[in-house]
């Protein structure tokens, strides 16, 4: 099979590797699709946590969905033509010597994990979120569930409420999606924050109250007009770790910043002195799979009741063979929403 490949250097190519193997409680998958993610950037430019050199090249990509075409022996809940959602590719030193892997899913081929087949201790995590998806939703386009359920997970596990006020740094895929959720749950004091004015005007289209230009405005001042004890959650959600500092003005006693997904560095050095006494910072770097597969339903509710239009939520579509042309524009921020890659 093809699959696309993160060098050493972090120049990325398509090569040609063996299909994965699986076992009995396992299933293969013909890639259909998958999405570009802020992930896949952190992993090109060698700054992943859990990632050292040592263990590039690797396979990337992690949003994907497949078409089972081969199940294992005790296979139980899945079935040739299905449509799954998180196939990956496990690093094998024997059958894919050499690679690393970043998930794999920007492969031809890869593997999912049944839940209901008997494992002999427990079905691995992952299984919980590799879900089944119904014939109605398009498999291409499903890929973005992936981001979906991530958010909502994460927004349950942040303990966000509709009396709370947020201020949401970042109007990428990731923080539009987080501005529509909770406004979806009830949210009605959402500030959002980007340099750019055509993200913010997609902002209020996805439920922002406020807009700030933190490039012109100056967001302290802004948002103390606004919330004049200041605010309940600051959300990290461009990656970036000098927000936490920058939250620590926003914040109202006992605030909390939140911070979704992993920072280039391991290391985040906070000056709270404009902060009330009682505060706290939350990452989320890695979603538990168990509550991502958990958050599929309310996703998939609000799509049918046509509350939640995927295709908001996405900007372009490659084919495989131009993916690593696909990186080059999304490393160069020419990627307004989400990019897809289809096989």
């Amino acid at each position: 099979m093809k699959t696309l490949v993160v060098g050493k250097d972090g120049k990325v190519s398509i090569q040609e590797v063996n299909k994965p193997k699986y076992n009995e409680y396992q299933a293969l998958v013909k890639t259909i699709a998958c999405g570009m993610c802020g992930t896949d950037i952190k992993l090109i430019h060698r700054t992943f946590k859990g990632f050292p050199e040592s263990v590039y090249p690797i396979m990337l990509g992690h949003e994907g969905v497949g078409e089972v075409v081969e199940v294992g022996a005790k296979v139980k809940g899945f079935k040739v033509g299905d449509k799954v959602l998180l196939p990956f590719v496990d690093p094998d030193p024997e059958n894919l010597p050499g690679l690393g892997s970043g998930w794999g899913a920007l492969s031809e081929y890869a593997v999912v994990c049944d839940p209901e087949a008997p494992w002999p201790d427990g079905a691995p995590d992952c299984a919980f979120a590799q879900t089944v998806l119904d014939d109605d939703l398009d498999p291409v386009d499903a890929t973005m569930i992936v981001t979906f359920r991530e958010v909502l997970s994460n927004i349950r596990y942040f303990g966000i409420t509709p009396n709370d006020s947020v201020v949401v740094f970042g109007c990428g895929p990731v923080g539009l999606t987080y501005l529509k959720f909770m406004s979806l749950l009830g949210v009605k004091n959402l500030v959002a924050c980007d340099i750019l004015p055509e993200k913010l005007a997609q902002a209020k289209d996805y439920g922002a109250t406020y807009l700030i230009n933190s490039k012109e405005q100056d967001v302290a001042a802004e948002v103390r007009k606004l919330f004049p004890e200041g605010v309940d959650y600051v959300l990290d959600a461009a990656g970036v770790p000098a927000i936490v500092t920058q939250g620590m003005a926003l914040i109202k006693d006992r605030g909390s910043v939140l911070c979704y997904g992993v920072p280039e560095k391991e290391e985040v050095t906070i000056d709270f002195s404009k902060a009330d006494y009682n505060w706290r910072v939350i990452y989320q770097q890695m979603p538990r799979k168990r509550e991502e597969g958990a958050a599929h339903a309310q996703v998939v509710e609000w799509m049918r009741s046509g509350q939640l239009n995927i295709k908001d939520f996405i900007s372009d579509y490659f084919t495989f063979d131009q993916s690593v042309e696909a990186y080059d524009k999304l490393l160069a921020h020419k990627i307004m929403k989400k990019g897809i890659i289809t096989f």
